[in-house]
């Protein structure tokens, strides 16, 4: 475990159920790309014939005319019709199940580990809060750019301290899952962070 100013502090056991898992990258590939689909919005909306405004009268009489034959100027076939097949307000969600997103996260957890991208840390106590004491901090740590720190909770000093820090974003354990981790460079786990992780896997099985 590290201390803020870059020392070396005692030793901690990481469990095995989450940071000792084989890698299954099928799995990480369906659990990604469930959270991913889980996070788009889906309100592309296009009206329909039916919706389109206009086109009451026809535009023409049926025959005679020697031009094609219409019934409404919001057909398909029109500009400013309706739109075919278009895309409508639907969820994009991807139901898996629990376990799954489970796995796929302990096993995120154990590559980052294996990669020796994971770090310990004591917890982050900035008072005030100072953006300039939180830069100091991620220098003396070298943490890079697109890390994730995750702690139990974030307090409004340190949500405050790291907002205007390029590439560091902020997680709670409760909330962090599988992408987080493996979008990230580096996993900053504070004590706190730590021990909510242990919260979600108490009988140390995932």
């Amino acid at each position: 475990m590290y201390r803020l100013d870059g020392t070396a502090g005692e030793e901690r056991e990481l469990p095995e159920s989450l940071f000792g898992r084989p890698l299954s990258v099928p799995l990480l590939h369906e659990v990604v790309t469930a959270l991913r689909a889980t996070g788009r919005r889906g309100c592309a909306h296009t009206k329909t014939r039916a919706e389109v405004s206009g086109g009451g009268r026809k535009p023409w009489r049926q025959k005679g005319t020697g031009r094609a034959r219409h019934g409404s100027i919001r057909s398909p076939l029109w500009r400013k019709g309706g739109v075919v097949f278009g895309p409508r307000p639907r969820s994009f969600r991807q139901d898996l199940p629990r376990k799954k997103f489970q796995m796929a996260f302990a096993q995120a957890l154990s590559e980052k580990f294996r990669c020796g991208e994971l770090q310990l840390t004591q917890d982050w106590v900035l008072e005030p809060p100072k953006t300039r004491k939180a830069q100091e901090a991620v220098d003396r740590l070298k943490i890079p750019r697109q890390a994730v720190v995750v702690t139990a909770q974030i307090s409004e000093n340190l949500r405050r301290s790291l907002r205007n820090l390029p590439g560091i974003r902020l997680a709670r354990s409760s909330d962090v899952n599988a992408r987080d981790v493996l979008g990230a460079r580096r996993v900053v786990l504070t004590l706190s962070g730590l021990e909510g992780l242990l919260k979600r896997v108490p009988n140390g099985n995932v």
